[in-house]
């Protein structure tokens, strides 16, 4: 009995069974398994299209074809940075990009702080709903929704009437506006995470110390809560560089994401060079805010 026990064959393990054994107590594969699809995907989908952008804003068009020619030129940034009408449009950008991100700011701290150490749990809760929900509905929805109440005979104009004002209709300051109503839960949710992970005892020593509500703020909570505050800022900051659907509904003045966008079609380097405006302002704000320390407790 025993002798034919061991001459019968043995089951077959599954594959899942020798996928488990292969990666048994091999960290290394274990983490290259669960990574690499992602990271594969990253460096295909996103590097490998953003390397044919780079490549692409050195190519030329012709001028008799319209054709495009993969030479190598720098005619493109050229014309990016002699022309006066592109450092307008970039500068305008910018500009508006970080007034969103301070204005972002200054309206997140107080409703953070709020929630992070005033408000009871059930209230905390109801305002991260509420914080969440506009991010819920359709992004085009929010934008013709303020085009909407900022036109004519809007309702922003119509609650001004009566004091003799009247709306900022559509221009730049619409574009600040509108952004900084979508991005401003970008804003306060990371705020608040952050505002959540400075104890309490903290406030409590300051203000036993002596210290006034403006030192407390000054010297303990902003410090500890900076480095959210620059995580907030990098959302809100490079969704407005390149956003070019809000300044076309709600402005006629050109920003950098409606020139690359109108230039895909007929002069792809061009809208390529243009497009590597904001990559070299993230990158250069990336690298002040590590400079300020603004990463080193995240």
């Amino acid at each position: 009995m025993e002798a034919a026990d061991a001459l019968a064959p043995r089951p077959r393990r599954s594959a899942g069974r020798r996928l488990a054994d292969l990666l048994h107590r091999r960290p290394r594969l274990q983490v290259g398994g669960l990574l690499g699809l992602p990271l594969g995907w990253l460096v295909v989908g996103y590097l490998g299209s953003l390397a044919v952008l780079l490549f692409a804003a050195f190519w030329t068009v012709s001028a008799l074809t319209g054709e495009v020619s993969q030479t190598f030129s720098i005619d493109n940034f050229q014309s990016l940075v002699e022309d006066p009408v592109y450092r307008t449009i970039a500068w305008r950008t910018v500009s508006v990009a970080a007034l969103v991100t301070i204005t972002d700011a200054v309206l997140a701290f107080p409703i953070a702080f709020y929630m992070a150490k005033i408000a009871r749990p059930r209230v905390k809760a109801g305002l991260v709903v509420a914080i969440l929900m506009p991010l819920w509905s359709f992004y085009l929805v929010k934008v013709y929704a303020w085009r909407t109440m900022l036109s004519t005979d809007g309702i922003v104009n119509w609650a001004l009437s009566p004091l003799g004002l009247h709306g900022p209709g559509y221009g730049t300051a619409a574009v600040w506006l509108v952004m900084s109503y979508l991005w401003l839960p970008y804003m306060i949710l990371p705020i608040f995470a952050g505002l959540e992970r400075i104890p309490d005892s903290l406030l409590s020593a300051s203000e036993d110390l002596g210290a006034s509500p403006f030192t407390t703020f000054r010297r303990v909570i902003f410090p500890l809560a900076f480095p959210a505050v620059v995580a907030g800022s990098i959302f809100t900051f490079s969704l407005t560089l390149g956003d070019y659907i809000t300044p076309t509904l709600v402005s006629n003045n050109q920003f950098v994401g409606n020139v690359v966008y109108s230039n895909i079609t007929n002069n792809l380097p061009l809208a390529s060079a243009f497009a590597t405006v904001p990559i070299v302002v993230m990158i250069g704000y990336l690298l002040l805010a590590r400079r300020l320390g603004a990463f080193e407790h995240l």
